[in-house]
């Protein structure tokens, strides 16, 4: 099912308006980040990033080429009595359109790209980021642009920062930010708690251990995605010595140690109560004697064998405690939050 937006105010806009544009979240954190005297929105779609701009930024130029966007995005601004945005309706790259913008502190453009590939490509942006810059080069020497998520570092092929978004622990966003801007290589944040981290180390992989500790911990989306597992297990050293990776399946992974660690960037804590083979009736014995009444089912199954799995892990469960079961070759790893 898709995760539902959060948004502080209702947006006018068609199905495809609302579906594209910025969470709240995201363009309220966006916003403060490029806080500046003028910023030119390119590609502003319906307004959703732009009248987080205005409540930041004493004037925003909203570009936009679909008509129809661009009169959603004034319904917004007029709707929320915002009163420093200017619009222009025209292709962004062209000489008419950029006539008309004064100096800029920054441009932003959120591009727009295929609704489906194989594999995400940077260069299938439109329009492409080196256009963008080239074009507005008389206008500024600052540039953001968003990215497609997907895209991990090493297929960016240009000298920025890379800054992942995640927002309630989910991959959301990718921020690229060009010129005085910058301020690391990499960085990853987590949203709605604005905890960061930065690239500070060599780019290297941690290496996975085959052994699983007491604790567990899953990092945010934005970590993996910005390739700082290295950088995060660097900084939990200093409480937990023995911090290493331990890898579940294609999609999951720990952070795992025999002492417990707080960091912001851990959107989950657990205990690991047991490792055991993949028997749904042992295991729903062992949940029954210690008391659990649910189990959420973390692993790479069917989606039609998900339900006939947790029925038979839940039977006559009847406890307050809510377990979390992992599966690695067929392994049960039992874990609950901490």
């Amino acid at each position: 099912m898709p995760r539902k937006k959060r948004f502080g105010h209702n947006i006018v806009s068609d199905r495809d308006g609302v579906r594209f544009a910025t969470p709240e979240d995201v363009a309220r954190y966006r916003a403060a980040r490029l806080k500046c005297s003028t910023i030119a929105d390119i590609s502003c779609g319906v307004g959703g990033q732009t009248i987080y701009f205005a409540s930041e930024c004493d004037m925003v130029y909203a570009v936009e080429i679909d008509a129809k966007k661009i009169s959603y995005a004034k319904k917004n601004c007029k709707l929320l009595g915002i009163d420093n945005v200017e619009f222009i309706c025209g292709d962004a790259l062209s000489p008419e359109v950029i006539r008309q913008l004064p100096e800029l502190d920054i441009v932003f453009s959120d591009p727009a790209r295929p609704a489906s590939e194989n594999m995400r490509d940077i260069g299938n942006l439109r329009p492409a980021i080196p256009e963008v810059i080239a074009s507005y080069s008389s206008k500024s020497s600052d540039f953001a642009f968003e990215a497609p998520p997907q895209l991990t570092p090493d297929r960016i092929p240009f000298e920025c920062e890379k800054e992942y978004l995640s927002l309630d622990g989910k991959i959301n966003r990718l921020n690229l930010y060009f010129g005085s801007l910058i301020k690391c290589d990499t960085s990853a944040v987590a949203l709605p708690s604005h905890a960061r981290i930065e690239s500070a180390l060599d780019a290297q992989d941690l290496e996975p251990s085959e052994k699983l500790a007491y604790y567990a911990y899953e990092p945010e989306e934005s970590v993996e995605r910005a390739g700082l597992l290295l950088q995060l297990a660097h900084d939990l050293e200093k409480q937990a010595p023995d911090i290493s990776l331990f890898l579940i399946d294609r999609k999951r992974l720990f952070l795992t140690s025999e002492v417990p660690v707080n960091h912001p960037m851990l959107k989950n804590k657990y205990k690991v109560l047991s490792v055991q083979d993949f028997d749904t009736a042992n295991i729903n014995g062992f949940l029954k004697k210690n008391g659990f009444g649910t189990v959420i089912l973390r692993a790479a199954v069917e989606p039609k064998e998900y339900w006939d799995i947790r029925n038979r892990l839940e039977d006559n469960l009847s406890g307050d405690r809510k377990a979390h079961l992992f599966l690695k070759d067929r392994k049960a790893i039992l874990c609950e939050i901490i």
